[in-house]
C-alpha cells in the first residue's frame, strides 16, 4: 500500500504506515488540480491539510484510490459526491483538534476584549498605545454560540469557567434538544439579538455558506463583536468591513476565510477593528500528532478490515455497532460474489434480515453485499459507491428487517432476480459462515472456502465419478452437501482444500450426468 502525505502531517501517523507496512510519501502542498491528478497515480490513499484542495477533476487518474484522509475536522475543501462516486471513502479526525480549535476561539475572544494585538504592534513600533484601547470585561457579557458540536461545547463550556452567560444555535440538533444540559438553544435571530459576542463553530455547507449574511449581521446589537474560527465563507466579509465602517459591529476576530491564503490586497487585512490569524485553529503540536495518529488507525483499519471509523460518505459504525456487524461483514462479501455467480446481469436484489435483529445496523452488510454482487461487472464498484452504481445500473435494491428464522438465531435470505431467473440464497452464522439453502434445497457449506457448485442427474454413479476426477487432479474433497431439487435433479456442493485449475473443472463438466460445474 502506497500512501501520499501533503501539507506537513505530523511523523507520528506516517510512522503508523510505515510500521504497518506501508510507502509513505511526502508532499508540500499540491494547489493545481491536475498537478495532484497526476501525483494521485498508482497511491492508495493521501492525506491533506487544508492547504490541498481534492476537487473532483484531481481524481481522474486515481483509479487506486481507496481514502483520502483530512487530518482535521472540515472537508469542505474535498469533493466528497465525486470521491463517493468513484467508490473512495473520505476520512477525517474530528476528535483530534477539539481542544486546539476551542481554545483558540477563547483567545480571540480575549484578544478582541482587550485590544492586545493593536496593543502589541504600537509597542513593538516604539509607542505606548493606551490611549484608545480600553477594553471590556468577559465575566457577565453574553456569548452567542452558533453550533454546539465538540468544538461549540468545549467552546462554551470554557467560556461558562469564566463567568461569562451563554447560549446556542445548533441547525443540526433536534428542536427537542433545546432546554437541555448547561447551555440553552435559541433560534439564530433571537441569538444574534441577544448576545455580545457571537462565535462560529459549524461546517461550511451550502445552507450555512453567508450564514451570517448583511441583514442577519445587523441584528446583533450596537457594538457587538463575532468571532470565526470554523470555516471560511460562513459569513460575509464585504458585509463585515461595511458594518465595521458604520460602527454598527465594534470588532471582529477571523481565522479562517473564503479565499485561503488571504489575498495580499485584501481589505480585511488593514481594518483597525479586525484581529486577523492564518487558519490557526488546530495548529498546535498535540493536535497535529493527535490528527496524524488518528487519521492513520483509521485508513490502515479501513483497507485492513473494513472499518469505517471517521467515514464522512459511509454510515457511522460506534464500536458497539461494530462488534454486532463485524462477524457478518465476510459472509456478505462471499454472498454477494456467490449471488453474481447466479445471476450474472441481476435487475433487482431483495435482502430480509430474519430472526433476532434488533439493534442490527444492516446499512453496512448490504452496501458490502451490493458491492460485491456489481463488483464483476465494469467499474470500480465499493461500500461506498455501491448503492450510486446500484441506481445508476437500473438494480433495485430492497431490504426487510424481521420475520422467521426458520430455527436460526439470525438467518439472512438473498433473492436476486435478472435475465429471465430469479434465485435464493439463504445464510447464517450458525457454526460459523454457511450457506443453509440454495433455491430452497438444503445444502451445508463455507461460502468463504473454495467451493464447486454442481447440478446433475440424481442417478447413481455421478458422485463416485466426480470424487475421482479431483483425486486424479490431487484435490482433497472437505465437504460434500448435496440435495434433491425434486425434479430428477440434484445440486451439490462440494468444498476442496484448494482452487480447481480451469483444465481439471473442464473435465469435471464432461462427465456423464452433470449438468453444471461452477467454481464460487
Amino acid at each position: 500500500m502506497r500512501v501520499l502525505a501533503c501539507d506537513g502531517i505530523h511523523e507520528d501517523g506516517l510512522d503508523l504506515f510505515r510500521k504497518a507496512g506501508w510507502t509513505v510519501e511526502t508532499s508540500e502542498p499540491i494547489k493545481d488540480p491536475k498537478a495532484l491528478a497526476d501525483k494521485l497515480a498508482g497511491f492508495d490513499a493521501v492525506l491533506v491539510r487544508s492547504a490541498t484542495p481534492v476537487p473532483g477533476e484531481a481524481l481522474a487518474k486515481a483509479g487506486q484510490l481507496k481514502v483520502i484522509g483530512r487530518a482535521g475536522a472540515g472537508v469542505d475543501t474535498i469533493d466528497v459526491e465525486a470521491a463517493t462516486a468513484r467508490g473512495i471513502a473520505v476520512m477525517n479526525a474530528p476528535d483530534g483538534n477539539t481542544l486546539a480549535a476551542a481554545e483558540h476561539a477563547i483567545s480571540l475572544l480575549f484578544a478582541l476584549a482587550r485590544h492586545v494585538p493593536r496593543a502589541d504592534a504600537g509597542m513593538k513600533a516604539g509607542e505606548w498605545p493606551k490611549a484608545g484601547l480600553t477594553g471590556f470585561e468577559l465575566e457577565g457579557k453574553k456569548l452567542g454560540v452558533i453550533g454546539l458540536g465538540r468544538i461549540g461545547a468545549t467552546v462554551a463550556r470554557k467560556a461558562l469557567g469564566i463567568g461569562m452567560e451563554v447560549a446556542a444555535y445548533d441547525p443540526f440538533l433536534p428542536a427537542s434538544a433545546a432546554g437541555k444540559g448547561s447551555v440553552p438553544l435559541m433560534a439564530l435571530d433571537d441569538l444574534l439579538a441577544w448576545a455580545d459576542v457571537v462565535t462560529l463553530h459549524i461546517p461550511r455547507t451550502k445552507d450555512t455558506t453567508n450564514l451570517l449574511d448583511e441583514t442577519r449581521l445587523r441584528l446583533l446589537k450596537p457594538g457587538a463583536f463575532v468571532i470565526n474560527a470554523a470555516r471560511g465563507g460562513l459569513l460575509d466579509e464585504q458585509a463585515l468591513l461595511r458594518l465595521l465602517d458604520e460602527g454598527h459591529l465594534a470588532g471582529a476576530a477571523l481565522d479562517t476565510f473564503a479565499t485561503e491564503p488571504l489575498p495580499k490586497d485584501s481589505a480585511l487585512r488593514n481594518h483597525p477593528r479586525l484581529v486577523l490569524t492564518p487558519h490557526l485553529g488546530a495548529s498546535t503540536g498535540e493536535a497535529q500528532q493527535a490528527v496524524s495518529t488518528i487519521l492513520a488507525r483509521q485508513i490502515i483499519d479501513f483497507v485492513a478490515t473494513g472499518a469505517v471509523a471517521g467515514c464522512v460518505n459511509l454510515p457511522p459504525l460506534t464500536p458497539e455497532t461494530a462488534r454486532e456487524v463485524g462477524p457478518w461483514m465476510p459472509l456478505m462479501t462471499a454472498l454477494g460474489k456467490l449471488a453474481g455467480r447466479l445471476v450474472p446481469a441481476p435487475v433487482k436484489l431483495h435482502v430480509t434480515y430474519a430472526g433476532r435483529t434488533e439493534g442490527l445496523d444492516t446499512r453496512p452488510l448490504t452496501r458490502l453485499l451490493v458491492a460485491a454482487l456489481l463488483g464483476p461487472a465494469s467499474g470500480r464498484v465499493t461500500p461506498v459507491n455501491a448503492l450510486h452504481e446500484a441506481a445508476a445500473r437500473g438494480l433495485e435494491v430492497a431490504e426487510t428487517l424481521g420475520g422467521d428464522g426458520d430455527g436460526f438465531d439470525r438467518l439472512l435470505r438473498i433473492r436476486v432476480e435478472g435475465g429471465g431467473q430469479s434465485r435464493e440464497i439463504e445464510a447464517t452464522l450458525h457454526r460459523g459462515p454457511r450457506v443453509v439453502r440454495l433455491d430452497g434445497v438444503e445444502l451445508d457449506f463455507d461460502p468463504l472456502a473454495h467451493v464447486l457448485l454442481m447440478r446433475n442427474e440424481d442417478k447413481p454413479g455421478v458422485i463416485g465419478l466426480v470424487g475421482s476426477h479431483l483425486g486424479a487432479a490431487g484435490v482433497n474433497i472437505v465437504n460434500f452437501s448435496l440435495g434433491a431439487t425434486g425434479d430428477g435433479g440434484a445440486v451439490a456442493a462440494i468444498t476442496v482444500d484448494r482452487e480447481v485449475a480451469m483444465p481439471q473443472l473442464q473435465s469435471l463438466r464432461g462427465i456423464p450426468g452433470i449438468v453444471s460445474m461452477e467454481q464460487l
